[in-house]
């Protein structure tokens, strides 16, 4: 929340003869402050009842405040991209659990929109019901109109695994939609796979557990734990050939913004990381707005 600056401004009362005629009101005062050029930006609060003893006796101006307007930074707008096992998902979870940013996700939003059948969930369904990819075109148009609303752009947003191509990039810069950050979990391939193939799901609480990293509590939940079919290593090798590709396409859009987080840390390691990235965007866009003010 930004806090609301105050700043003293000095003004010089005129001169008062009460045996002269007076040409303006006797509570008009002359702003010679190097602020009066940005007073409309701010609330005067003027003390009405100044007599024309007070402005006598004393040469002193009146103590003015002047109070910020209410401006607030602006907010957050982050992407982040990582390869499958990479971590994302946990840290997607820390990261709108501290900021609390607007959280989207491609996928989440094309399930909501089918559900909720609006016109672009419609449109998509019928793709989907065909077994056939749901065109660039309406996803970008779902992920265009949450971006557009009013929590995201009050509350910042953030893109979790979007954009995966060139024309998903190149369609958000149209719509104006930019990130000040894109974060990038980097995680080696041997690794990755490691971690996708010891996955194993309990059927019965939905968990995610590891074989090695996160094994189960008791031999009875080990019993009945599954695997799921697309997470053994020729597959998840061909996923992250297909991950790659796209992800390198859309780099070369943001490499301004990218920066690199070692994914094969610890999760609240990786966390801290981010964690002092975006403190460290905040704080500058809360000195920029107070600049401008200043």
């Amino acid at each position: 929340m930004a806090s609301c600056s105050c700043y003293s401004v000095n003004f010089t009362a005129p001169s008062f003869n009460p045996n002269k005629p007076s040409t303006s009101p006797p509570n008009q005062l002359l702003p010679t402050s190097r602020f009066s050029s940005k007073l409309p930006l701010f609330s005067l609060h003027l003390n009405q009842n100044l007599s024309r003893t007070n402005l006598r006796k004393s040469r002193a101006a009146p103590a003015f405040v002047v109070v910020a307007s209410g401006e607030k930074p602006e907010p957050l707008r982050v992407m982040i991209s990582g390869a499958p096992a990479s971590g994302k998902g946990t840290q997607c979870e820390l990261i709108t659990k501290k900021y609390d940013l607007v959280h989207i996700a491609a996928g989440d939003l094309l399930r909501a929109e089918v559900a909720a059948g609006t016109e672009n969930g419609k449109r998509a369904k019928e793709f989907m019901e065909r077994g056939q990819l749901v065109p660039d075109e309406i996803v970008v148009m779902m992920v265009k109109e949450r971006l557009s609303a009013q929590d995201s752009q009050e509350k910042g947003w953030f893109l979790d695994g979007y954009p995966r191509s060139v024309s998903q990039a190149t369609a958000l810069k149209t719509f104006g939609f930019d990130p000040d950050i894109f974060i990038l979990l980097e995680v080696p391939e041997e690794i990755l796979v490691e971690r996708v193939v010891g996955r194993r799901l309990d059927p019965v609480t939905g968990k995610i557990y590891h074989l090695k990293y996160s094994p189960p509590e008791t031999e009875e939940i080990a019993a009945r734990l599954t695997q799921r079919f697309d997470d053994t290593e020729e597959k998840v090798k061909l996923r992250l050939v297909t991950h790659n590709s796209n992800v390198e396409s859309v780099l070369s859009m943001y490499e301004d913004v990218i920066v690199k987080v070692d994914g094969t840390l610890p999760k609240q390691e990786v966390f801290s990381k981010i964690d002092n990235i975006l403190t460290e965007l905040l704080e500058r866009k809360e000195a920029a707005l107070g600049s401008l003010a200043a």
